[in-house]
């Protein structure tokens, strides 16, 4: 297919922008197979906005006359206007964008077209590989092995093809595990804990149905994770009712009858539908200008995005208060594993380990706990807060996840490398992209799509110098301890810097934040004076005592 055949109207002149906070713009749009493009016409102030396809959600047309009015409405949360005079024209226009923004194959969108215009200095792709994190974990351990079991996704097709487990289970043990688990997503180690040696585990339900049905290794599988004499948890991300009545359909949890080491707990974290209602309902509540008190705390209330951030944090506290303080293993799993799970063992670690608050760590773990994990990605991120076209399987699972590290961020403001920017930049990412680091739904998807080999990583352009700058924390001081975030409903807050960026002006914290940046600089050049007139004054000292002994 060409694009061409899409873009009906591929050009209108005397076309005006509106976006809040900026005046009327007049110049010419163009749609290209990719981006809408947006030039002004001023002289003296020439302006671009180049805006993904991929990134619309959804658009409105409407009518005054002869001149037609778009409405679109981003991924991203922002919304534009577009006044185009001559009604065909308009029409044309809208038809295009509608096409263009909804394209079936996956082979079609911009990442297989992108071509980057900088220096390529590291491989994306080749930055977070299962063997390096293995190799981190051997130096403090030698009782886990790198499992080749899944080579060409052959056990279970959500899961990457080199997969942690304990040393003591070979790998026809895992066949049998995986044929007992929903998805085949048999235990795989998630996070061990340097401190005590716990770890932390990930799966999906047991497939236990009506009967009771059991599997041997598997409780040989988790139980070789268990110190002697210690006790398990099992962190169940359904609620028991939920859990109960998975096992009509084949599913379950772990009996206690076969499980004697394990404590299981109940921790119901919604999913699916509920919580992209809960995203449609919160961006509803802020794009309301009424600016009604009452109207805007019930709506906020109404929408439930906070308690799903307060249940998320406090199944991830659970986990890793049971890791660093009770000193006993995790195994975490709701139903498939790929959703609640992923929250829950990506938020304990950033609680647990320093180096997932780092900007690399951080990375790491997105691609280990979400990436090579199996979150859906393409199914998740289809459709944002705007879509008008029937749900399936959207659901904001991942920005769910980077809200609740900007909640802990901003607790503890000092012990993260990256800045509030560089979650938000994975959001934006994670829904329209040039790069090719989200699109499919596990790695079998994306090695069929030869990703690496036909787009760019998004972690190539993200960790050059100049790009790193820009989400580096200037109040980072590392920080080795666990952290431990208040899950109180006063300490949780709505994340403004992604709800309300577009329905407030930027001005003054744009030029805040480049305030505080100034006099953290200054304050660190003050210090390197101090050091060096405290040597200085310490040679004289000496030089002095030396005077005096001759």
């Amino acid at each position: 297919m060409e694009f061409a055949e899409l873009i009906k109207t591929p050009r209108a002149d005397n076309a005006v922008l509106h976006r809040p906070f900026y005046l009327a713009v007049e110049g010419t749009l163009c749609l290209t197979g990719h981006h809408l493009i947006f030039s002004s016409r001023r002289q003296d102030n020439a302006e671009e906005l180049w805006l993904l396809h991929s990134n619309i959600d959804s658009i409105e047309k409407r009518f005054v006359g002869s001149l037609g009015t778009i409405i679109i409405k981003c991924k991203d949360l922002r919304i534009i206007q577009l006044d185009i005079p001559g009604m065909e024209e308009c029409l044309n226009i809208a038809s295009s964008i509608e096409a263009l923004s909804t394209l079936d194959s996956v082979t079609l969108m911009y990442p297989f077209f992108y071509r980057p215009m900088f220096e390529i200095v590291e491989d994306g792709w080749r930055s977070f590989l299962p063997d390096q994190e293995f190799e981190l974990l051997s130096s403090v351990t030698d009782e886990w092995r790198l499992s080749c079991i899944n080579k060409e996704f052959s056990v279970c097709p959500s899961y990457p093809p080199v997969v942690i487990v304990p040393k003591s289970i070979d790998d026809e043990a895992l066949r049998k595990v995986a044929m007992f688990r929903q998805g085949c997503r048999f235990p795989v180690l998630s996070y061990y804990h340097k401190k005590n040696g716990m770890v932390m585990m990930r799966s999906s339900q047991p497939l236990t149905g009506t009967n009771g049905r059991r599997c041997k290794e598997d409780e040989k599988l988790i139980n070789a994770t268990l110190r002697p004499g210690k006790r398990g948890y099992i962190i169940d991300t359904r609620s028991l009712n939920v859990a109960q009545q998975a096992r009509a359909k084949g599913g379950g949890f772990e009996q206690e009858v076969h499980y004697p080491q394990w404590r299981r707990i109940h921790k119901c974290i919604e999913r699916f539908n509920i919580l992209q209602e809960s995203l449609i309902k919160l961006v509803e509540a802020c794009n309301d200008q009424s600016h009604n008190m009452d109207r805007w705390l019930s709506k906020l209330e109404a929408s439930n995005w906070l308690t799903h951030i307060k249940e998320i944090l406090t199944a991830a506290c659970l986990a890793a208060q049971c890791i660093d303080r009770e000193g006993a293993s995790v195994l975490v799993h709701g139903t498939e594993g790929t959703d609640s799970t992923l929250q829950v063992t990506s938020l304990a670690q950033i609680i647990l380990d320093p180096r997932c608050r780092t900007i690399r760590g951080f990375e790491s773990l997105v691609v280990r706990e979400w990436l090579q994990a199996g979150h859906p990605f393409q199914q998740r991120c289809a459709q944002s807060a705007y879509s008008n076209s029937k749900q399936k399987w959207e659901a904001p699972v991942f920005l769910l996840f980077l809200d609740c590290v900007w909640q802990i961020l901003r607790q503890f403001p000092c012990s993260f490398e990256f800045n509030e920017q560089f979650l938000i930049m994975l959001f934006e990412h994670a829904y329209a992209s040039q790069f090719g680091t989200f699109l499919g739904n596990n790695e079998n998807e994306r090695s069929k799509l030869k990703l690496p080999q036909k787009t760019m990583s998004l972690w190539s352009w993200v960790n050059r110098s100049e790009e790193l700058s820009k989400f580096q924390n200037p109040l980072f001081e590392a920080n080795s301890l666990v952290i431990w975030p208040s899950v109180a409903p006063q300490s949780l807050q709505l994340w403004e810097g992604v709800f309300l960026r577009w329905n407030r002006p930027s001005k003054f914290l744009d030029e805040a934040h480049e305030e505080m940046i100034n006099i953290i600089k200054y304050n660190k050049e003050l210090q390197a004076k101090v050091n060096t007139l405290r040597r200085q004054l310490a040679e004289m000292e000496t030089d002095d005592r030396m005077q005096e002994n001759l």
